[in-house]
């Protein structure tokens, strides 16, 4: 009878810490997407205003348009390559040493990012690029959190 009633409360148990690692596991995906989404929206609406950004600038040479042209487009597809890479790894296997890798790598990234952003783009006056920073952040801490919380 003893053996019996231990056999239950083992089963339930293992039951109970199953359930909760399962719903554990899920967060950690939807935290990894979540900030692999966040920023590959970001660099895709990136893209968009490249042609008025350059306008915003008034005057200036052939070259100087380029070369702002470039670094909008650049920025923007590096934000997309961030975030799918970040999806790809989670999707193949989110809890391997090289997923771990570019989880931090990418964050890193996210951050030197933002903090350029702080200092450079923060002290202008049009809302997007006050959102720069912010973003970056929240999208890093996504992606270091989901990689991290089991294992």
């Amino acid at each position: 009878m003893i053996i019996w009633q231990e056999r239950v409360i083992e089963k339930k148990v293992r039951t109970t810490i199953h359930g909760n690692l399962r719903r554990l596991v899920m967060i950690n995906q939807i935290l990894l997407y979540s900030g692999s989404v966040f920023i590959a929206f970001w660099g895709i609406a990136h893209l968009f205003p490249t042609k008025s950004v350059v306008s915003g600038f008034g005057e200036i040479s052939l070259d100087n348009k380029r070369i702002i042209t470039m670094e909008w487009i650049v920025e923007g597809v590096a934000l997309i390559f961030i975030g799918s890479i970040n999806a790809a790894v989670t999707f193949i296997s989110y809890t391997s040493f090289i997923s771990r890798v570019i989880y931090l790598s990418s964050a890193g990234v996210l951050i030197v990012l933002a903090l350029v952003s702080l200092f450079t783009g923060f002290k202008i006056n049009f809302l997007p690029f006050k959102l720069c920073p912010i973003i970056f952040i929240t999208s890093a801490v996504l992606i270091v959190v989901g990689g991290f919380i089991v294992g």
